[in-house]
């Protein structure tokens, strides 16, 4: 069989790598068409010339293009994967450091929080035009695979306002499984579970180990007595005494949703780990991205010797989107989790939310298990969430500040450490500091430049309070451009 897949955002090098190798390894998608998309010609090119390889090496018919024509690359697609993050770093600096002189202390800020719903701002427009072009170019019914963050709130405007079949894909949950598979002292195999809630705050519900049902007393011995995961994972090994189940979200990323970790300075080195930034130091994603900024540089010659190897010893990954796409065409079904809008799916959640929950596919689609009840504590804890997503993303799409303003202000970590006063100069410091990515914001933007000029607003020593918890406040302060 022979069909097209799409790839927008193509230059993030080693993930497009890994997905279309996914996609080789199914034997009948040999002979696809790969059309790569990027707004960067020279990672473009590289990415190119590695997929071209593994195509050449294998002696594969699949054909390989590559453009910063989006629309031209979309065309005549049944499948469009996108895994962009519109302003680059020099964005996601303001994320970071914009916030962090307000007080709010986030370790990666890419899915809610302050951080992650002016990602969210910036996305969303780009998200529509990509539906956009699927509408009119694509194949009819052509299903769209999102793998960007925040991840809730992209499906939720592609869902609701782009007109697309689409779908929202993360690999968290296959993550946190493989970390109770490792202190139960049993194979990923044989682990079996129910994970649901939404996007970065899914739960692990019900969880077999070679059949046996895993009771929380039992899950929780087991990651105290684990050397490592007792020490990295404080938040979640906490919540889940308190709540009764797992989170799929590392200590870092969960700490940031709830408003109880992070929200004074002298509390927070209590949750934290530095041994790696992922386990809650600040501004740890952003650190370990700038560092790594130019790794498709250093890596691209190992990435070109990889690609000379027989793709017979490449290990076909654990990424959802090959499985989905090899299910819809051959009918060979998958067991996976999802991101969809809730419609009844989930209960105790509002139906017009994205939740993340388990479903299979086959030449029928995407077909979710419905009526699945989280508990309380979760579900409250998710509804806060989808409350700020609803609210960022009708300010995405009607580019009015005062909702954007409302929807950090209802953000659980913004609230538990800023003032009304504080989170609206912070929101418009934030919007004249991104306003190039953020054009429904543009009629915005001077009167929110005259009120940062007139603000009585003081804002905080982010340099001392976050010393402890930075590997280099210099370094952060230099990527932020951060003053005081």
């Amino acid at each position: 069989m022979s069909f097209k897949v799409t790839v927008i955002g193509a230059g993030s090098v080693g993930f497009t790598k890994t997905l279309i190798s996914d996609l080789l390894k199914v034997p009948e998608f040999i002979d696809c068409e790969f059309a790569l998309t990027d707004i960067n010609p020279h990672n473009l090119d590289m990415v190119r010339q590695i997929i071209e390889t593994i195509v050449s090496v294998n002696k594969l018919p699949a054909k390989v293009t590559a453009t910063t024509n989006r629309r031209e690359a979309i065309t005549g697609a049944r499948y469009i994967m996108s895994c962009v993050r519109v302003g680059g770093l020099e964005a996601f600096a303001t994320d970071i450091s914009i916030p962090l002189k307000y007080g709010v202390d986030q370790c990666v800020g890419d899915t809610i929080c302050a951080g992650g719903i002016l990602y969210g701002q910036r996305n969303i427009p780009v998200i529509l035009d990509f539906c956009k072009d699927i509408r009119e170019v694509a194949e009819p019914g052509a299903l769209f695979l999102n793998y960007a963050n925040p991840m809730a709130m992209n499906t939720w405007a592609a869902e609701m306002y782009g007109g697309v079949n689409v779908v929202g894909l993360c690999h968290g949950v296959q993550h946190g499984a493989h970390q109770i598979a490792q202190v139960l002292g049993v194979d990923d195999s044989e682990l079996d579970y129910v994970c649901s809630g939404i996007n970065h705050q899914t739960w692990y519900i019900d969880i077999r180990a070679k059949g046996r049902k895993i009771e929380s007393d039992e899950l929780i011995a087991a990651f105290e007595a684990h050397p490592v995961y007792s020490k990295q994972e404080k938040v979640r090994i906490d919540v889940l005494k308190r709540f009764g189940v797992y989170s799929t979200e590392s200590n870092g990323h969960l700490s940031e949703y709830l408003p109880w970790y992070r929200k004074r300075p002298e509390e927070i080195d209590r949750w934290i780990d530095m041994s790696d930034w992922i386990h809650g130091e600040t501004g740890g994603y952003l650190r370990y991205s700038t560092e790594r900024r130019n790794w498709f540089e250093t890596d691209f010659p190992v990435f070109k010797e990889q690609a000379n190897k027989p793709l017979s010893q490449h290990k076909r990954t654990s990424e959802h989107a090959s499985y989905i796409i090899e299910a819809m065409e051959t009918g060979r079904a998958y067991r996976g989790h999802f991101n969809r809008r809730n419609n009844g799916i989930i209960t105790n959640l509002p139906d017009d939310a994205i939740i993340e929950g388990p479903g299979y596919v086959d030449r029928f689609g995407i077909n979710m298990i419905e009526g699945i009840t989280l508990p309380t504590a979760c579900a409250a804890t998710c509804s806060v969430s989808v409350s700020v997503q609803r609210l960022s993303v009708e300010a995405a799409m009607t580019g009015n500040i005062d909702t954007l303003k409302l929807a950090v202000l209802h953000d659980p970590l913004v609230g538990a450490i800023c003032t009304p006063d504080e989170v609206w100069a912070m929101v418009d410091e934030m919007v004249v500091a991104q306003a190039q990515w953020l054009p429904q914001y543009a009629d915005a933007v001077p009167a929110a430049r005259e009120r940062m000029a007139k603000s009585t607003v003081k804002t905080r020593d982010w340099d001392g309070a976050a010393r402890k918890r930075v590997r280099s406040v210099e370094e952060l302060r230099e990527m932020s451009g951060a003053h005081h």
